[in-house]
């Protein structure tokens, strides 16, 4: 039995959907170990006195910060990497409604295709 163009057409728009929506998790994964590997640097940062001398990496260099830059820094992408985090939960939950319903839809069809003696 040969699948309509349309029914085709479907089918690879749900194939680069499933694509999608793994790429979106994978990137939410990314963000979540540089959320930890942030909260780890701040709680780091935190348990040390202020007049401990504090460096940042700059491509191949550590160069000298001023504490409470570094602090404030580091608080700063925090927030950035938790916002960013939840746009793509939200965008993860509306590739997946999407999937959802282009499968219902492509069974639906599908179904509709099947000889009447089956």
């Amino acid at each position: 039995m040969e699948i309509p163009e349309n029914i085709q057409q479907q089918l690879n728009q749900f194939q680069q959907l499933q694509q999608q929506a793994q790429a979106v998790t994978m990137q939410i994964q990314t963000v979540e170990v540089q959320i930890q590997e942030t909260e780890k640097a701040l709680d780091e940062l935190k348990n040390t006195d202020e007049s401990t001398e504090v460096f940042k990496q700059a491509g191949n260099l550590l160069i000298k910060v001023d504490y409470n830059d570094a602090l404030d820094e580091a608080e700063d992408k925090l927030e950035t990497l938790k916002l960013r985090k939840q746009t793509m939960a939200r965008q993860e939950e509306r590739v997946m409604k999407k999937l959802e319903e282009m499968q219902t839809n492509i069974q639906a069809a599908m179904q509709g295709m099947a000889p009447n003696g089956a």
